[in-house]
């Protein structure tokens, strides 16, 4: 015997989850054609039964109206039997849709029926009144039949006339619709699933040629695009978001590819000056002195130093893995320690207007950041080099100029790219690694600010980096790079 498990367990092919988006599609296209169909059947059902039916009060009314005016005409004198009697036998056809006349005296007999055999008043007389129309018949009559009725008063009491009308004719009717709704209906709903089945089939068929090409895009060649239909919808944005997408994927796989190979290069040249020093010293062990260490071991090795920490420093960055341990950092302090530094170490001219701000932030950081600006203006300065620090209304500013060539203008939005340097040659006295600029920028970015360049009043470049007074926003910190 099978366990509750296995027989109550729902086969594949019928749960809707497995069906595919052209079947589900069908299925609710037909669910709601059925539902609406459904209800505008029943209403047109109704109102042509409805319809039909006041037709038939409408004929009976005529038919009643037409009598009443010649019994209004009966008086004291005469008899009512002679005057119901010589009544025109047209008023009592049963013609069309008219069913039964009768003419009811004062004391509820029939005192004139359209069918002699029809003994029984069709409705009671006493609840009448003036006119009613589309009753129901007593119960002992016929249920096809609505009667109208209507009283007519004389000097001799009042009379009721009475018309009933047939609705079998009408249920007919009402039936031969419903019959063709009923054959129709499904074929409709069939219709309708079958056309939404194809019309969702032809949409896909792009999204199908978009996954094919996705699909045959490699990791070696992303310059591939997938075609974008030419009706402007859903799909057409969707291919051209991929598209989108992948441009960014090879933009960011060319440079990846970029960095590797910066990288690899920027390293090489200590890594192999090392290692000419080292296989030196092995095979002749009198030059491994002092000045060999100094001038050749020790420089090319801090220099690895500084270059894997920057590296490091960017792979926390692009991972999100940067740390601010924040607290108030007095941005003057850090600015009047670099213009210290800086005129220590270099005959330039330091000018500075730096003015009490206080900022939250991380002091490490952003001490490095004022530096590697404060070394590239220096590197580059002719003589002079200004330092400036105030606040701007919810931020904090710091301006750095020098008297150097400047940036071009094509050129200032890429110097905080990786490994960029504008000068033609990558020897080590040009400059560092190009990686400064580009720490910079992503310890401003970090601290919720940013950085930029333009022109300063000397002529060279003017380095702008705006703080936010209030420091960044950090949901989740996690450990910087050693």
């Amino acid at each position: 015997m099978l366990d509750d498990g296995r027989v109550n367990r729902i086969p594949e092919w019928l749960r809707p989850s497995r069906w595919g988006l052209r079947v589900r599609s069908a299925i609710v296209a037909a669910l709601v054609v059925g539902a609406v169909l459904l209800a505008a059947a029943g209403a047109m059902l109704l109102l042509l039964r409805e319809s039909l039916l006041r037709e038939l009060d409408s004929a009976a009314v005529t038919q009643m109206d037409a009598l009443a005016p010649e019994l209004s005409r009966i008086s004291a004198q005469e008899s009512a039997e002679s005057v119901v009697g010589a009544l025109p036998a047209s008023l009592f056809s049963t013609e069309g849709s008219i069913d039964a006349v009768q003419v009811i005296d004062p004391r509820g007999r029939v005192l004139r029926s359209s069918d002699p055999k029809t003994t029984v008043p069709l409705l009671d007389p006493n609840a009448v009144g003036d006119r009613v129309v589309g009753r129901e018949p007593v119960p002992d009559e016929d249920d096809d039949l609505r009667v109208s009725a209507r009283s007519v008063y004389t000097p001799l009491g009042r009379y009721t006339v009475m018309v009933a009308v047939s609705t079998e004719p009408v249920e007919h009717a009402v039936t031969k619709v419903a019959a063709l709704v009923a054959v129709g209906g499904p074929i409709v709903v069939a219709a309708a699933a079958a056309a939404t089945y194809l019309l969702v089939g032809r949409s896909l068929r792009s999204v199908e040629v978009i996954r094919r090409r996705v699909t045959g895009i490699g990791a070696t060649d992303l310059s591939e695009r997938v075609p974008v239909p030419a009706a402007r919808d859903e799909i057409a944005r969707l291919a051209e978001t991929m598209n989108a997408m992948l441009a960014r994927i090879e933009a960011g796989h060319l440079a990846q590819r970029r960095f590797v190979g910066d990288a690899s290069h920027e390293l090489r040249s200590p890594l192999a000056a090392v290692a000419a020093a080292l296989e030196l010293a092995r095979d002749r062990p009198e030059v491994l002195d002092r000045e060999l260490i100094d001038g050749t071991l020790l420089p090319e090795t801090e220099r690895m130093r500084h270059l894997i920490e920057d590296l490091l420093t960017l792979a926390a960055a692009d991972e999100h893995r940067l740390e601010l341990r924040t607290g108030d950092v007095d941005l003057d302090d850090l600015a009047a320690a670099q213009a210290a530094a800086l005129r220590g170490r270099s005959g330039l001219t330091i000018r500075t207007d730096i003015r009490p701000t206080r900022v939250i932030g991380d002091p490490a950081k952003l001490a490095r950041a004022l530096r590697n600006i404060a070394d590239n203006a220096a590197a580059h300065a002719d003589s002079k080099v200004a330092i400036a620090v105030d606040r701007d209304g919810e931020h904090a500013r710091v301006v750095i100029d020098d008297d150097g060539p400047g940036i071009p203008v094509a050129d200032r939005a890429r110097v905080f790219d990786r490994f960029v340097r504008l000068e033609p040659d990558r020897a080590r006295a040009s400059g560092g690694s190009g990686l400064g600029l580009a720490i910079v920028a992503e310890l401003v970015a970090a601290h919720g600010g940013s950085v930029s360049v333009g022109e300063s009043p000397w002529g060279g470049a003017r380095f702008v980096i705006l703080l936010p007074v209030g420091g960044p926003r950090i949901d989740q910190p996690v450990a910087d790079a050693p």
